[in-house]
């Protein structure tokens, strides 16, 4: 049994969730971990001097903890932890002659936990220009709402800080432009993750 960790990194609203679950439903044996689903509840959150919540900006507002736990649990065991999952539903079943285990793993600081960086085999980060960014995000609805200001005084510059302080940490990443269609990238991005499987399968 083989197992291949891919990261879909990414801005905010920037589509690295559209891309994982369409990879998701192209590669056997895959499983998906989601950033996201690690946010720590609101109340626990520190507000800064402006009054902003750090929620989507800094690691300090996930339980990364948890998240490295489950990251493991696959790794120690990927098949088991496909079944509990489930798979997709368009997905095969796994072979004998499918016995890479892919897991996918996406987020907006994903490669800023510097345990986590040492576990890729395949780094993306999904990038769109900010006014695109800044239209995408004002036309979704937050829980909590996001105030007055916090994408220009707040979200932008924290995510150009996390972006210089991936950039010195991490090579390899292969940055996607996300105002390409949604099919080529996924092309792209399966093409060279099939790759590495065909590699992986000798």
């Amino acid at each position: 049994m083989k197992t291949l960790v891919v990261g879909v990194g990414g801005m905010t609203n920037g589509g690295k969730s559209t891309l994982s679950m369409s990879l998701h439903q192209q590669i056997p044996n895959s499983c998906i971990i989601a950033q996201d689903s690690y946010f720590k509840d609101d109340s626990v959150v520190p507000v800064d001097s402006h009054g902003f919540k750090h929620m989507t900006v800094m690691l300090d507002a996930l339980h990364m903890d948890t998240m490295m736990s489950d990251i493991d649990s696959w790794r120690r065991d990927p098949e088991a932890f496909l079944k509990q999952c489930g798979p997709f539903p368009e997905q095969t079943a796994a072979s004998e002659e499918e016995e890479v285990f892919v897991l996918i793993v996406e987020g907006f600081l994903i490669f800023n936990h510097r345990p986590l960086n040492e576990l890729f085999d395949r780094s993306y980060f999904m990038q769109i220009p900010y006014e695109v960014c800044k239209k995408r995000r004002s036309s979704r609805v937050y829980k909590p709402p996001d105030p007055p200001g916090y994408f220009d005084e707040y979200v932008w510059p924290m995510y150009l800080k996390n972006r210089r302080e991936m950039e010195s940490m991490v090579s390899g990443i292969v940055f996607l432009d996300g105002l390409k269609p949604k099919e080529e990238l996924l092309a792209a991005v399966c093409k060279d993750v099939y790759q590495e499987i065909k590699r992986l399968k000798g």
